[in-house]
């Protein structure tokens, strides 16, 4: 649920999909692993290594992704940085969502890379550096936050800061 009490996950939205993963050949891995866990946790999701077969139109299928998907996911390295085709997919997320009041684009870097431009403003989640099981929880954590916009507040209450 939304804070305004609506639901926006795909379904309710009309959304093919609930995450469009958006990379570049080099971060195929980590494309690979984000759309797995995502898939794991009952999300649907679109990824060109697994939904881009022989035959299909490739520019159609990143369309599609763009404009049918609830939620992008910007993979983001180095290379993607570089990329026309990346950065045209996380462009047309934030230009529907430039204030991110709907949480539609989702920034995962996967590597130590600054983020340029308009990404430099959209709060991202490190999975780089971390062990499997810590990124596998931020990352289903940012998606189910995302999704929910509920707060990021802790369950219990935090230490007090020593001194």
């Amino acid at each position: 649920m939304t804070n305004d009490g609506e639901s926006d996950n795909a379904a309710s939205s009309g959304a093919q999909w609930d995450f469009f993963v958006s990379y570049t050949r080099t971060d195929r891995q980590w494309a690979e692993w984000i759309s797995w866990t995502l898939e794991e946790a009952g999300y649907r999701v679109l990824v060109q290594a697994w939904d881009f077969v022989p035959g299909s139109n490739w520019l159609a299928g990143m369309n599609n992704g763009v404009q049918h998907s609830a939620r992008t996911v910007a993979v983001l390295s180095d290379a993607y940085t570089r990329s026309v085709y990346g950065t045209a997919e996380w462009q047309a997320a934030w230009a529907v969502d430039p204030d991110g009041a709907k949480r539609k684009l989702l920034v995962a870097r996967v590597a130590d890379c600054a983020r340029p431009g308009l990404l430099n403003q959209v709060v991202s989640i490190d999975l780089f550096a971390t062990s499997p099981d810590q990124a596998k929880t931020e990352l289903l954590r940012t998606a189910e936050l995302a999704i929910s916009g509920a707060r990021a507040k802790p369950t219990t209450a935090p230490p007090f800061p020593a001194a």
